[in-house]
């Protein structure tokens, strides 16, 4: 049976399941993939960091209880147990009410059983770890910070301080990978018991030092063909292991799907605080400035400053709930979003939708329109023929 939130309708006044983002900006080093906006900490930033977070809230408070909460970045689990505290004191004092689900991501390097016990205090329940692989040598390639040893301790300081609900991020098509090593990460993986494993192909995003390296011809893209076997790869043997594939990158035990990106694949609304924190709320898409500096001096000076702010229409609305809702195993119910989108180009869509199903890329069932395995493959080229058609 669906849910208030996947059949759109209300869970309150408005009709839409509310998120609250903070981006904390700090890692410890820059990851040799890793295009997010962060800085490396100095002097007090943590606690001007926290400061401009709680004046933030009070600019742009919740408009209505927050059904999840998510800290993301950059590393959270970087702040000393002290700043996490007075982060998450700020965010109860804006949600008065706990919200259902609250993630804090934590390289494996920074669990610490002190921050742990905050966090439990707080209200936390779900904790997301960046393992990325359990090779040494491998980690050591993506400039990652932490060994395997580190993660194994701090999945047992995680299920120590009692959260059961917990994520582990995995990545494939790594340079010098093949599918063996691949299939013993997923494995190893699945051995320690999250809740939740997410899977991503690496992508050389420009400007990061991988990208550097492939653009000196140090490296070598891998082509649809081999990337396509990592994906098949994963979801056989994450199926195999009892997690359910709910969207092509991500997989759960019963129950334990992410609410907060659901929240965000169904178009429903998010309030992002902190420096290139996204909102989509009362009608705007907005982001805020990706420097920490000038954020704070907006934030301080009852002027929040953003990147960009664009006004939502049916159109783009409609776009991102076909591209996104295609990329999630349930599929979309287009009668539902032709009601919430009805100036989108329904027409144009349904043409696509009838040519995606005689490519056997997609297939009609109850109700429900979902892409077929071959579709999720091409999930990404999928989402640019609906941008062009749309």
């Amino acid at each position: 049976m669906e849910t208030a939130i996947e059949q759109g309708k209300a869970t309150d006044v408005t009709g839409l399941a509310l998120g609250l983002y903070l981006h904390v900006p700090f890692c410890a080093r820059v990851c040799d993939f890793c295009n997010f906006y962060q800085e490396r900490p100095e002097g007090d930033d943590f606690s001007r960091y926290t400061a401009g977070v709680g004046r933030e809230l009070t600019l742009r408070p919740p408009p209505r209880q927050v059904d999840t909460v998510f800290w993301g970045g950059g590393t959270p689990g970087l702040l000393p147990a002290r700043d996490l505290d007075a982060l998450g004191k700020s965010v109860r004092d804006a949600v008065p009410v706990l919200p259902a689900e609250w993630t804090v991501e934590m390289a494996p390097a920074s669990v610490r059983a002190d921050k742990l016990r905050v966090l439990k205090d707080l209200g936390v329940n779900r904790i997301s770890m960046g393992v990325q692989s359990f090779d040494d040598a491998t980690l050591a390639r993506l400039g990652r910070p932490h060994t395997r040893k580190q993660v194994d301790r701090a999945v047992a300081l995680v299920e120590a301080a009692g959260f059961d609900n917990w994520n582990i991020d995995m990545m494939f098509a790594l340079p010098g990978q093949g599918l063996q090593a691949w299939c013993t990460d997923l494995a190893e993986a699945m051995r320690r018991g999250p809740a939740h494993i997410s899977t991503y192909c690496l992508t050389f995003e420009e400007d990061t030092a991988l990208w550097l390296r492939l653009r000196r011809g140090e490296l070598e893209q891998r082509g649809e063909a081999d990337e396509a076997a990592f994906y098949e790869t994963a979801w056989d043997a994450l199926e195999a292991g009892g997690y359910r594939q709910y969207e092509v990158s991500n997989f759960a035990r019963p129950g334990r799907a992410c609410a907060h990106n659901l929240g965000t694949w169904r178009m429903q609304e998010w309030l992002g605080h902190g420096p290139s924190a996204s909102s989509q709320v009362d009608g705007m898409r907005s982001t805020n400035i990706h420097d920490t500096d000038a954020w704070l001096q907006g934030v301080h000076s009852g002027s929040p400053r953003f990147a960009e702010s664009t006004a939502l229409s049916d159109a783009l609305l409609a776009q991102d709930a076909v591209i996104f809702g295609l990329r999630m195993n349930e599929g979309i119910r287009v009668p539902a979003l032709r009601r919430r989108f009805p100036a989108a180009a329904w027409t144009a869509a349904e043409q696509l939708f009838e040519e995606l199903e005689e490519e056997g890329l997609a297939g009609t069932e109850g109700g429900f329109i979902r892409l077929t395995r071959a579709g999720r493959l091409l999930a990404d080229r999928v989402g640019l023929a609906v941008l062009e058609r749309m």
